[in-house]
């Protein structure tokens, strides 16, 4: 073998090595889908609403929120699909007229934004951090759980494990029923080391928890009559990645719920935060909170 086809063939390992090392340092360093302390302040400073961005500690994890609106207010907690973080909510946490009703928290799951992050956690494990969490930041009034997509089972699971606490569900596009999640093969396959290492940023802990969300919501199924609140479900009729379906097993399932109010919103597809979003909080402001003060003490 010529010295210069040796030349060549080492030139060719040399860039192949150094663009699996580049791609390697992307999928640690890219596609984190948080927003920096820096930007939060320009944005809230641009709305002129007064905000606090906050980290609390528990034993062995961390979860980082932002918090708006009126302190002795009742409480709207808003949960983010997958993947995500707390600015999935910007654009209500800013709004004026929730602003004047409501305290406003948004918080990164557990392996987002600025929570344990790439920390995958299955839904009993986010469900009962949120909860702790909460029974920290209770201020004795009723609190609202809002959640989008997978943050949609995320709050129905905080609801079956204690049922006598939060006032209101809702559900935005969520994924409940488990006969409608079809998770891809290729989840399972790019979970084990090293492919699980080229996956890069928020989409690492998104595909692990959407590879045991199906389970997970066999597991919640039988506790689904433990909900006891007020549940509005809002469902776009032409939702590509969450069927319409999981609307009618919830009115099924939820057989002790309060009440349950559906919003179908005619040809919207799984995006309805951010393209519907007069529609939802519209909705958010006209919840009752006359009669729901028995809900509001956490033990």
């Amino acid at each position: 073998m010529s010295k210069k086809v040796k030349k060549s063939r080492f030139r060719k390992r040399y860039i192949i090595t150094a663009l699996i090392f580049m791609y390697l340092v992307f999928c640690q360093s890219c596609m984190m889908m948080r927003t920096s302390s820096k930007k939060t302040q320009t944005y809230f400073n641009k709305a002129k609403v007064a905000y606090t961005d906050s980290t609390m500690t528990f034993d062995d994890y961390k979860l980082h929120y932002i918090e708006t609106g009126k302190p002795d207010a009742p409480t709207l907690f808003f949960v983010h699909g997958s993947p995500g973080s707390w600015d999935a909510y910007k654009e209500y946490l800013t709004d004026s007229l929730l602003l004047k009703k409501y305290r406003m928290i948004a918080v990164d799951r557990s392996g987002f934004g600025y929570s344990n992050f790439r920390e995958a956690q299955n839904l009993d494990t986010q469900a009962k951090r949120l909860v702790s969490f909460l029974e920290v930041k209770n201020n004795q009034k009723p609190t609202i759980l809002i959640g989008h997509s997978m943050g949609g089972p995320i709050i129905v699971k905080m609801a079956t494990i204690n049922p006598n606490i939060y006032s209101h569900l809702v559900v935005l596009s969520g994924a409940i029923d488990p006969d409608a999640e079809k998770p891809e093969k290729w989840r399972s396959i790019v979970m084990k080391r090293p492919l699980r290492y080229l996956i890069p940023g928020a989409l690492r802990p998104s595909n692990d928890e959407l590879w045991w969300l199906k389970e997970d919501l066999k597991f919640m199924k039988e506790d689904l009559k433990n909900i006891t609140s007020s549940v509005t479900i809002i469902h776009g009729t032409k939702d590509p990645l969450v069927p319409y379906s999981n609307v009618t097993f919830m009115e099924k399932e939820f057989i002790n719920a309060k009440s349950i109010n559906v919003i179908a919103i005619k040809d919207a597809n799984h995006f309805i935060p951010w393209e519907h979003f007069a529609t939802i909080r519209d909705a958010l402001m006209a919840i009752s909170l006359d009669d729901e003060n028995s809900n509001q003490s956490i033990p």
